[in-house]
């Protein structure tokens, strides 16, 4: 695939995989991306995951017509995008690496058999340039998006930024879906702890005239730039990106569940734009998390179990509150048939979160709804509105 006249792509498919990072389940799979410039000097752009390192060698090989690369440019370590940097120098070995000092740190580590000659690397601190003939470089540090030695790449010729993993999503570049959804749950299962590094990054990108996006994950982005840079900066200051309100709930023998249908049913009636209700103990934990964070207001609805809340819940908030949830409405609805606990124990996990707000109507049913309780909801619902 040619992105302009210099810049091909070399990445591959990934329709084995299950789960990301061990975790993420990828319906679609995964594309692990890298770019060749080809110009008076060849960079090649990160490699590819382990599994992939042939294919990945041939598509270089094919778009190269017998020319040797001169430069490897490492943005990101994590195995996905690095694992074939030993494999590479042994078809390429007067290839120059090029990375920051974390970058060979790590190189070191994964690779313990490969000792890279003064030769064959070439550090960069933040802000460096490499020309390669028309095309000049501008390496810039974005530590902590995810990984401390990540760098993004500016070329100023074809005015592409190569992203690294920002503005990556799940799901393989021959299947067809809707960007916002899989690059939602990857930025915020992944990168959603990291908002202010990514503010940071965000803050340089806008004094670069950027006209394509090259992620390590995910199409090439070549129009409604705004859009998606738009979402990061969304994302990565935890606003509201939707109007509406999540539900989140688990449920042991239905009564919770008939609470927060009944508060759904209100919402609705009160001409709410947008009510998602989550059972936590059967849907994807990763795309509850994502809805989690897409909207302002969040109600969340449990069970007292063992003296503490329901487990599928806490490892909800856990997820929440490790990703720096914050600036967020959040009502609660409990359930305990002799000896309620789970609305302290679900506040309490929000301790040290920011800008939380609480409504001020509460929820608390021992063991089935009363009328009480139904009136309760009504109010809630109204001051969800």
């Amino acid at each position: 695939m040619r992105i302009t006249d210099d810049i091909l792509y070399v990445g591959v498919n990934d329709h084995n995989i299950d789960l990301f990072e061990g975790h993420y389940i990828v319906p679609n799979g995964m594309a692990y991306n890298s770019y060749v410039i080809n110009d008076e000097k060849i960079a090649v752009m990160d490699t590819v995951d382990a599994a992939f390192g042939d294919e990945w060698l041939k598509n270089i090989a094919d778009v190269l017509n017998g020319a040797t690369p001169d430069y490897l440019i490492v943005q990101h370590m994590e195995p996905d995008h690095s694992a074939n940097i030993q494999k590479f120098l042994e078809v390429y070995p007067n290839t120059k690496v090029v990375g920051n000092a974390k970058t060979f740190t790590m190189i070191g580590n994964f690779f313990r058999d490969l000792k890279l000659a003064d030769e064959n690397k070439l550090e960069v601190k933040n802000k460096d340039t490499l020309t390669l003939g028309k095309h000049e470089l501008t390496f810039v540090f974005a530590p902590m998006v995810h990984w401390p030695e990540v760098m993004v790449t500016y070329d100023s010729k074809d005015k592409v930024l190569f992203s690294a993993d920002g503005f990556g999503k799940f799901g393989a570049l021959d299947v067809e879906e809707d960007w916002d959804c899989e690059a939602r749950r990857y930025y915020i299962g992944i990168v959603g702890k990291y908002g202010a590094q990514v503010q940071n990054l965000l803050k340089v990108a806008a004094t670069l005239d950027i006209q394509i996006i090259c992620p390590l994950h995910g199409p090439v982005l070549t129009e409604n730039l705004e859009h998606y840079i738009g979402q990061y900066n969304t994302w990565s200051s935890y606003g509201t990106e939707s109007e509406g309100v999540m539900i989140a709930y688990t449920s042991v023998y239905g009564n919770t569940k008939k609470a927060v249908e009944l508060l759904a049913e209100k919402l609705k009636e009160k001409g709410c734009p947008k009510v998602v209700v989550t059972d936590l103990a059967r849907e994807d934990m990763a795309e509850a998390v994502e809805e989690a964070f897409r909207y302002g207001k969040i109600v969340l609805a449990s069970t007292t179990y063992n003296g503490d809340v329901f487990p599928f819940m806490k490892t909800f908030i856990e997820h929440l509150t490790e990703r720096n949830y914050q600036n967020k409405t959040i009502g609660l609805i409990e359930n305990g048939s002799w000896a309620s606990m789970a609305g302290k124990v679900m506040t309490g996990m929000f301790e040290k979160s920011k800008n939380i707000t609480w409504l001020e109507t509460s929820v608390k049913i021992m063991s089935s709804m009363d009328e009480q309780n139904k009136a309760d909801i009504e109010k809630m619902a109204e001051e969800l509105m």
